[in-house]
């Protein structure tokens, strides 16, 4: 089933060309994916060809090789699984902005799925601008499309969960994947732009980083943690995942991220092991991640200082002149040399694994803000590098989750040097957590 509300339709025309051009590029996977569901009906309908396209831009913002290895990965995956039901896939070298127009001349209709930060919005909007067919937008990670969750920017998880909740049974359904009538694993109409030239290119830059314990990247490895966790962890979920020792978390964020897994799928799977850890599970899954997406879509400063509310900026203004007992520069930072034995190794695991446990990513934010000389530049910093260095960074979650170590989605706390009323987190909360030293020491042991 795939709701209307998930559909939104843009240069509405007769189509006239011979084939159905779905180009991917937040959705990599075949699995769960409404936007390839639904040019699939579109090809049957019309009993054109469907062509898949991604563009692998090598200069997206902050893109690294550990990113690039995880997503052709990904894109293998999706290379596979689409030849085996029939429908042409390409990976073509360049910006989606200058290859898809220009590859659309022939296409009856270009299909998409949605993106929520400024770059993809405006890679859509462009192509949208220069398409010479018809162009549908379809939302396809997010259980709920943005604007149906709610039409504005929530001031918090309390505001947004009943407005969410009250959605879900319109969208809580399984996607059936739907029978090709039209094979295309033989039809290539973009044979004069560099395609598979990125494999030589990504595996080179792969080789030359130095991290090996990064997670696989693609639809099946997404599916082996996603069965991992169902098969029990998410029972001690609940109690236990605030503890980065106990592995209770799914893993599964960078897949989220990258797109080789359906929130969707997720969600109606964990929902058939119900209990107290699947509910605090869908809780982040669902009311938490849709919440950061409706952070982006509806501040337009969401990556900036300037986009945290009044109360936040106004309490870290004011002591902003406070003395900071130790303070450290980006550099600094991104090279682990700070005082702090525990941040230096949570610093070591983002770099040489792309993750870090979300509650240890709370405390590394936190230090961030009381080691650095202007909130501005805490913010600048802790963006930077959960940026650079998660695998799920660039993300609407992440962009919330800085934001949110900065008051974003929260309430004024106990006013205090450097911080004012924003929360406070220090090394004696964690030890309560979670045998603290014996963490640090094996990452240190083994990362640094």
């Amino acid at each position: 089933m795939i709701q209307p509300e998930r559909i939104t339709s843009f240069n509405v025309q007769e189509p006239k060309g011979s084939y159905i051009l779905y180009w991917m590029q937040s959705a990599v996977r075949s699995r769960y994916n409404h936007a390839l569901e639904y040019a699939i009906e579109i090809s049957n309908d019309l009993k054109k060809p469907l062509i898949v396209v991604f563009c692998l831009d090598r200069s997206y913002p902050e893109a690294t090789p550990v990113h690039y290895r995880f997503l052709w990965e990904g894109l293998q995956d999706v290379n596979r699984s689409l030849s085996g039901r029939g429908i042409g896939f390409q990976i073509l070298s360049g910006s989606p902005v200058d290859i898809i127009p220009r590859i659309a001349d022939d296409a009856c209709m270009i299909v998409t799925d949605q993106g929520w930060t400024r770059l993809q919005r405006e890679w859509r909007q462009k192509v949208i601008d220069a398409a010479p067919c018809k162009v549908v937008i379809v939302e396809t990670n997010l259980i709920v499309p943005v604007q149906v969750a709610s039409p504005k920017e929530e001031w918090s998880a309390g505001t947004f969960r009943p407005k969410i909740t009250r959605q879900l049974p319109a969208f809580l359904h399984p996607l059936a994947p739907r029978h090709v009538l039209v094979k295309s694993t033989d039809y290539q109409p973009c044979t004069d732009i560099p395609v598979g030239a990125e494999q030589q290119f990504t595996q080179k830059r792969i080789n030359d980083d130095s991290s090996s314990h990064t997670l696989p990247g693609g639809e099946t490895a997404a599916e082996h943690y996603l069965s991992a966790f169902l098969s029990g962890t998410i029972d001690r979920y609940e109690a236990t995942h605030n503890d980065p020792t106990a592995h209770a978390t799914s893993y599964l964020s960078a897949y989220v991220h990258f797109g080789h897994i359906s929130p969707l799928e997720i969600a109606l799977r964990a929902m058939e092991r119900p209990g107290p850890g699947t509910h605090a599970f869908l809780e982040q899954l669902i009311v938490r991640r849709e919440l950061s997406h409706n952070f982006v879509w509806y501040n337009p400063w969401y990556d900036r200082y300037e986009g945290l509310p009044e109360w936040t900026r106004k309490t870290l203004g004011k002591h902003r002149i406070d003395t900071r007992e130790y303070s450290y520069n980006l550099a600094d930072f991104e090279q682990c040399k700070t005082h702090d034995r525990a941040w230096n190794a949570m610093q070591h695991s983002m770099i040489r694994t792309g993750y870090l446990h979300g509650y240890l990513r709370m405390y590394w934010g936190k230090k961030i803000i009381e080691w650095t000389e202007t909130p501005e530049e805490a913010y600048h910093i802790a963006l930077l590098l959960n940026n650079r260095y998660e695998l799920d960074g660039r993300d609407p979650n992440g962009f919330c989750g800085v934001a949110w170590c900065f008051g974003k989605h929260d309430r004024p706390w106990k006013e205090r040097p450097v911080f004012g009323t924003i929360r406070y987190m220090n090394e004696a909360g964690l030890r309560r957590k979670f045998r603290l030293d014996g963490w640090v020491d094996r990452i240190l042991e083994e990362y640094s």
